[in-house]
């Protein structure tokens, strides 16, 4: 289980401690040490408030008990329990399914770079490939290492590599150039006319229909 898991489960077992106690408190008799510790961690990301004399007092008066300790969310470990447990997951992978896919690891340029080529997919000629809005949508981000992290097949790397080659054309080649670098995979308008995509021109033909998709590839130039 990674940290974030870890505290969300933390948070969610106070919220419905506090929940069945009425007043909102988690008491040191339904947490360990060991667990209270892990509170005490929260405490310092400001997402749970620790119980004060007074607070303890009111709250040993109410069990009749010495009550040493106590926890309760805040505003903030709220919001932090709400959005966890809403928060889009991705999809597990089946079977074979997993061994077709990569794991990639995108910086936050390459990662804002990307969002702005899914976010034009009905606009686009070339489209990004099937499945790969889905991946930029549930990508898990590592704040340690400021890596987004997303599963891909062969043909979304391509796709991926497409995406950053617009961003290139259009101002940086720095998220290009280190995508090709790590994952051997660069974009070029030559080659990708024999092998890629189909891709729809919307051009009419000499007949006065549509050409088809990939039409048009051969006799330019």
């Amino acid at each position: 289980m990674r940290s974030w898991e870890r505290a969300l489960a933390v948070l969610e077992s106070l919220c419905e401690r506090g929940q069945a106690a009425g007043h909102g408190w988690t008491l040191d008799t339904e947490f360990l040490p060991p667990h209270q510790q892990q509170v005490n961690a929260l405490e310092n990301q400001g997402l749970v408030e620790l119980a004060g004399r007074e607070d303890r007092a009111e709250l040993s008066a109410l069990e009749g008990r010495p009550v040493r300790w106590a926890a309760r969310l805040t505003p903030y470990g709220h919001d932090t329990l709400t959005y966890g447990c809403s928060r889009p997951r991705a999809e597990p992978l089946l079977g074979g399914e997993e061994a077709d896919r990569q794991v990639v690891e995108l910086i936050p340029s390459q990662m804002a770079a990307l969002r702005v080529f899914v976010g034009l997919t009905g606009q686009l000629r070339v489209p990004p490939a099937g499945g790969l809005a889905e991946q930029v949508r549930t990508a898990s981000c590592d704040h340690g290492i400021k890596r987004w992290r997303l599963h891909l097949t062969q043909e979304q790397m391509e796709s991926v590599a497409y995406g950053l080659w617009l961003h290139r054309m259009t101002g940086s080649a720095a998220e290009a150039n280190r995508f090709g670098r790590e994952y051997g995979v660069v974009h070029s308008p030559a080659r990708a006319g024999d092998e890629g995509p189909p891709v729809d021109d919307g051009r009419p033909s000499a007949t006065g229909a549509t050409a088809p998709r990939g039409a048009g590839a051969s006799g330019r130039g």
